[in-house]
């Protein structure tokens, strides 16, 4: 079974940026009601479709007080839990950052160390990669980050 993930924030003033898990050095963090993780959420959202259930918005409502600032890496463990209570395996990620900035090379490890911890599965098997919108759209305005995901699950 396949998923697909896709997942936008705007970048927000007086907050960290988090991506895959890790603080990245930035001018802006993305808005959000969690830590606005867009990595995350774009993977959290194509395990969940994979499996046939809702978005993470059901699991996690933007309203909901005990969700406020947690760490994104807390909704792949829930999507973990989902793998298991249905006896499912997760096989591989696949993702995509859009974003003119800031530049992820330095951090891609650590990002596929934290997702793959948080989801059970090698760091080898969290694929991350990223692309800018050369300049176009609201990503190319530098306004936010979008980011794309596949979940392959058994």
């Amino acid at each position: 079974m396949i998923g697909i993930g896709y997942d936008v924030h705007q970048f927000a003033e007086n907050r960290p940026l988090i991506l895959g898990g890790v603080t990245i050095p930035h001018s802006h963090g993305l808005a959000g009601h969690s830590d606005a993780d867009v990595l995350c959420h774009a993977v959290a959202d194509a395990i969940l479709g994979a499996m046939g259930k809702p978005d993470i918005g059901h699991y996690f409502p933007p309203g909901d007080p005990a969700c406020k600032d947690i760490s994104s890496l807390l909704i792949l463990e829930k999507c973990r839990a989902l793998l298991a209570e249905e006896n499912l395996k997760l096989i591989n990620i696949d993702s995509t950052l859009i974003a003119e900035a800031p530049k992820i090379l330095h951090f891609r490890e650590a990002m596929q160390k934290n997702i793959g911890g948080a989801l059970g599965i090698p760091p080898n098997r969290v694929g991350i990669k990223a692309t800018t919108n050369e300049s176009m759209g609201f990503v190319g305005r530098k306004e936010g980050i979008a980011a794309m995901a596949v979940a392959q699950v058994q």
